[in-house]
């Protein structure tokens, strides 16, 4: 809008004060020249008629005086009346119709004084003209006594007004033309100056747009040393210093970010309002697995238990700690307030997963103690059984041979358990050894899936395949891999019970194969399903089955697939089944 605009303003202020101005000017003006004209043209009759009157005293006769009335009347539109008495009177255009008559002289009271009173008159008014008809004209007349002969007389002047108006009108004219011509003048005068001032602040606006966009570099041309000059001077270096300024927040802010990204801990940042501002990717997974453990699906609810961690923080305006556990894994968060002079503008949140380090230190304390359970049955069986041989309580060959079979299975076992151990440890010290070769993994599923259908008949479970197209062979360790796939299906077809069913799963995928083995068993505890893959680590606690492992299986089958750079996962429900998936990329 051009009002709103500082040209708008200024020409409408400038504009404004040169008409006030010129309108008082001018009506003081009208005032000054209708006084100026009524004046000059009362001077003018005075002097006209001081001049008859003049020859009338001096020649004692009325031609002279009425020949300089006549050529006054032609000069100036001025009428003169001579009177001397009722019957002797002359008029300067002769007598008309159109002259004021001669009673008027002697009934007007004002008029009268001339000759009764001998004094100067002056006076406006409408008076009616002979023959008029009732007509009045407005009329300036001046009368002027004089003495001729000895005999008091009158000389009369009178003027239409409409000359002294029209002498005004033109007047008038010409002061409302200098008064427009001013206001033009004026209107292109403010135009000029405030172009002259608004050109450089368009460019400061244009620059300042600029800026407000992030351009820095955007500059004022300086063209004066005014005001406007040092202005655009000051924005420029403002700009300068914002660039420099925002450079040096934005190098922190990145810094920030990277130190945030790159913690192992998570960090959430509260506001005031209790709403989260900032989560690195720690955090970011601590939120998520929250929200899905409680079913919430907005991403800016505040986990309940930091949200009451901070209503403590607020009251007690201190450092708090609380320990919880979100999806089976184990945080402790410490919150700390952040303050804003005196008061508290929101806190700070660090969580740190102490999954791993609860679990190692319950592995430390239980693998002694799986060692030697495992260990402890058959080193009884090996000692019970060798002093009945030695006792001689086995009397038969039978017996005794009984007796050696029952030794050498736990030997067997003994070793199996040691050289799994020992394989377990070269695997997680890096030193796996992998004999690769292009394998044809349909074929290689199907051998293993008839392996094991008669385990599974023995144990009335079913077991079928759902074993899909590859089209490429992968370079795999064939062994290795089948020692994956037998750990899973032995566990599956163990886990499950009676009339229940394994599936053996393989699919194609873009960058790779996948392996699925399902089961309908008994499922894994949530609790239990991070540590599956660790070593001795069982869900069946109390080992009350009479077909339990040694717990290291799937602890290898995580480093072979591992060493195989692919990836190998688990979902349970309990009483539902569990299903566990192997994915090995194309190399």
């Amino acid at each position: 809008m051009f009002w709103r605009s500082v040209v708008g303003k200024l020409w409408a202020t400038i504009l404004l004060l040169v008409s006030v101005v010129l309108l008082v000017l001018t009506v003081l003006l009208l005032q000054y020249f209708d006084r100026f004209h009524s004046e000059q043209a009362e001077e003018q009759l005075l002097n006209h008629a001081s001049l008859i009157v003049g020859l009338m005293e001096d020649n004692h006769t009325g031609e002279a005086a009425v020949a300089m009335g006549s050529r006054i009347a032609d000069t100036y539109a001025t009428k003169s009346v001579i009177v001397l008495d009722e019957e002797e009177y002359w008029y300067s255009s002769g007598r008309t119709s159109r002259e004021l008559p001669i009673e008027l002289f002697y009934s007007d009271s004002e008029l009268a004084r001339v000759m009764s009173e001998r004094e100067t008159v002056v006076q406006r008014g409408g008076y009616e003209l002979n023959g008029g008809g009732g007509e009045y004209q407005d009329l300036l007349l001046v009368g002027k006594p004089f003495i001729s002969d000895g005999q008091t007389g009158a000389v009369y002047l009178y003027q239409p007004l409409d000359i002294v108006e029209e002498a005004s009108a033109q007047t008038k004219n010409i002061i409302f033309l200098s008064a427009g011509v001013a206001i033009v003048l004026t209107t292109v005068f403010a135009f000029f100056l405030t172009t002259r001032i608004t050109a450089p602040l368009r460019r400061m606006r244009k620059a300042s747009l600029e800026v407000a966009k992030g351009n820095f570099n955007a500059k004022v041309p300086i063209q004066t040393s005014d005001e406007i000059g040092l202005l655009a001077m000051a924005f420029n270096r403002m700009a300068r210093t914002l660039n420099v300024n925002l450079a040096a927040l934005n190098r922190e802010k990145e810094q920030l970010s990277r130190i945030l990204s790159s913690m192992a801990d998570g960090v959430i940042t509260v506001d005031r309002r209790g709403e989260m501002k900032v989560m690195n990717p720690p955090a970011e997974s601590f939120a998520a697995a929250w929200r899905f453990e409680n079913g919430s699906e907005s991403d800016s609810d505040l986990p309940e238990e930091i949200g009451e961690l901070y209503r403590k923080v607020l009251e007690n305006e201190e450092e708090q700690i609380v320990e919880v556990d979100v999806q089976g894994r184990n945080w402790v968060i410490v919150m700390t307030p952040l303050y804003d002079d005196s008061n508290i503008r929101g806190a700070v949140a660090v969580l740190r997963d102490m999954t791993e380090e609860r679990l190692h230190d319950k592995l430390r304390k239980d693998f002694v103690a799986n060692v030697s359970h495992e260990l402890r049955t058959p080193i009884s069986m090996l000692q019970g059984y060798s002093e009945a041989i030695i006792d001689d309580i086995a009397g038969s060959e039978e017996e005794k041979k009984e007796l050696a079979q029952i030794i050498y299975d736990e030997s067997l076992r003994m070793g199996r358990l040691v050289n799994e151990l020992l394989d377990l440890a070269r695997m997680e010290a890096g030193h796996i050894q992998l004999n690769v070769d292009e394998t044809d993994l349909r074929e290689f599923a199907k051998r293993v899936f008839k392996k094991f259908t008669t385990v599974a008949n023995e144990h009335n479970v079913e077991l079928s395949g759902e074993i899909g197209h590859v089209s490429r062979n992968l370079a795999v360790d064939e062994d290795r891999m089948e020692q994956v796939l037998t750990n899973l299906l032995d566990n599956a077809v163990r886990h499950t019970p009676e009339n229940g069913r394994v599936t053996l799963v393989l699919e194609e995928e873009e960058n790779g194969v996948r392996f699925d083995v399902k089961d309908t068993g008994c499922g894994i505890p949530e609790e239990d399903l991070p540590f599956v893959f660790e070593r001795f680590y069982k869900a069946d606690k109390a080992r009350t089955r009479g077909r339990a492992g040694t717990g290291l299986g799937l602890a290898i089958v995580k480093n072979i697939v591992h060493a195989h750079k692919g990836k190998v996962s688990v979902h349970s429900k309990v009483n539902e089944g569990t299903t566990f998936s192997v994915f090995i990329p194309e190399n």
